[in-house]
């Protein structure tokens, strides 16, 4: 059902069944259809927390699925984000959500109306291709959003609800992916990235989130940078057992700069790190 692709850290590269984030877009979505029909979480000022989230969930999905079909190139895809931003837009001003940002050890910071027309899209953009940024080893793509999506549930108080079929279903794409059975693609990577940004700016942990993705932003930092400034791309090398790489380019090949490890060794040690950042922005 699903096309195929070679798993290129496995020994004889075996074909992979590529997409399956799409399993996750649609029993998440029907899942906060029922939730928008029950009125749970209740609506406020006629606008639907579940049905917002729901709509954000199918454009990301959408995106990632027109991506896999076509490989777009980073310079258009990098804004697409900014349309499903639109939504929250829209329920933030009606909501009348708090329009400043808690930053760590400083004074809140109000944005008065840019919150809306600049931050909410700004952290769905930046959120959305950080998260599509890491991944090319099994789990790495499922485990780390699982970590922060597990975190945002804990500080999200009421919202949590829905969240609770999305994690489920989540967590057995990333056992599956983990145990290099399945991929989810850019249509699933897109999808929790959008369902990261959107529900951590619907439950008002924005803050939470910042600090949680850390590791995401640092990620794309030094592709960005090394791209930009020798345009090269970040690669890491397999031998048939381990991974190693010659160069610092992303957060995948600093790990494994001359230090060979194998891709479950590697990572671990990047989902470790996004346990500390969830922790931190925990008691942060």
């Amino acid at each position: 059902m699903f096309p195929k692709v070679p798993d290129y850290h496995k020994p004889n590269k075996p074909l992979v069944p590529n997409g399956l984030g799409v399993i996750y877009v649609l029993v998440s979505v029907t899942y906060l259809f029922a939730l928008y029909y029950f009125n749970q979480p209740p609506a406020s000022n006629n606008v639907s927390s579940a049905l917002t989230l729901a709509v954000c969930i199918l454009f990301g999905g959408f995106m990632g699925l027109l991506d896999d079909w076509m490989d777009l190139r980073w310079r258009y895809k990098a804004f697409f984000p900014l349309i499903a931003s639109i939504p929250l837009v829209s329920l933030a001003i009606k909501l009348g959500l708090r329009t400043s940002l808690t930053i760590p050890f400083f004074e809140p910071l109000d944005f008065g109306l840019l919150y809306y027309f600049l931050v909410i899209p700004l952290i769905v953009t930046v959120t959305t291709n950080t998260v599509n940024q890491l991944g090319g080893l099994n789990g790495l793509e499922t485990v780390c959003p699982a970590i922060v999506l597990v975190g945002l549930m804990v500080v999200s108080g009421e919202h949590a609800i829905m969240l609770y079929v999305p994690l489920v279903v989540w967590l057995f794409l990333a056992i599956l992916n983990f145990q290099g059975k399945i991929f989810v693609g850019n249509t699933g990577s897109f999808a929790i990235g959008i369902t990261l940004a959107s529900f951590a700016i619907i439950s008002d942990a924005k803050s939470f989130l910042i600090v949680s993705i850390l590791p995401y932003i640092f990620n794309s930092v030094l592709i960005l940078l090394t791209y930009f400034f020798y345009k090269s791309k970040a690669q890491v090398v397999f031998d048939g057992k381990k991974l190693s790489s010659d160069h610092k380019r992303s957060l995948v090949t600093l790990i494994t700069y001359y230090r060979p490890l194998t891709e479950r060794q590697v990572v671990v040690i990047i989902s470790l790190l996004f346990v500390v950042s969830t922790f931190t922005a925990l008691f942060v």
